[in-house]
């Protein structure tokens, strides 16, 4: 039977520095995300359209928890790795900066034109000349409402969503 040595003279060290042998398949895209705002799920589901639409030319799609209110994108590709064999990561998306959330097409097209970008994403390509020439201030779209649930006063909706709220763990002062 096999024994775990728990005393060993190294100090632990925090996950975000241990050292792996394991290779790391390129083009990898990085979601890092806020678990304190909750956004594992928008984080998930970016990934999984991300999977869906790139299938294999994408070497590796990972989720990092952080806090602070991030929400940022980084690639890393085989043509952008130093001489060291480590590859630097190019942001495609910061939350703070951009002053949002990517929609996922979007998303999409940024991380195209870093390993395809001679690939049509059909749809998702549909009127992106005519966005990309036009001013910014035709191409902004118009603040919307906020959606309350069918058939719920908005005074109602507005309550259990603080409610909710305050029921949570942690509150994140950087993602308001």
């Amino acid at each position: 039977m096999a024994t775990l040595n728990t005393s060993s003279s190294a100090p632990e060290q925090p996950p975000s520095t241990i050292q792996t042998s394991a290779p790391v398949r390129l083009p990898r895209v990085a979601i890092q995300f806020c678990t304190q705002c909750k956004w594992m799920l928008r984080a998930a589901y970016f990934a999984q359209e991300l999977l869906s639409t790139f299938g294999p030319a994408l070497g590796e799609v990972a989720l990092q928890p952080a806090t602070g209110g991030v929400f940022a994108v980084t690639i890393e590709t085989a043509d952008a790795a130093s001489s060291t064999g480590t590859a630097a990561p190019r942001l495609l998306w910061d939350r703070k900066t951009e002053g949002g959330f990517p929609e996922s097409k979007e998303l999409k097209r940024r991380v195209r034109d870093v390993i395809e970008p001679g690939r049509d994403l059909g749809h998702v390509d549909r009127n992106y000349g005519k966005a990309a020439t036009a001013p910014a201030a035709e191409a902004a779209p118009a603040p919307k409402a906020e959606a309350t649930p069918t058939g719920v006063p908005p005074s109602v909706a507005g309550d259990a969503e603080t409610k909710d709220n305050a029921d949570a763990a942690p509150f994140c002062e950087d993602c308001q």
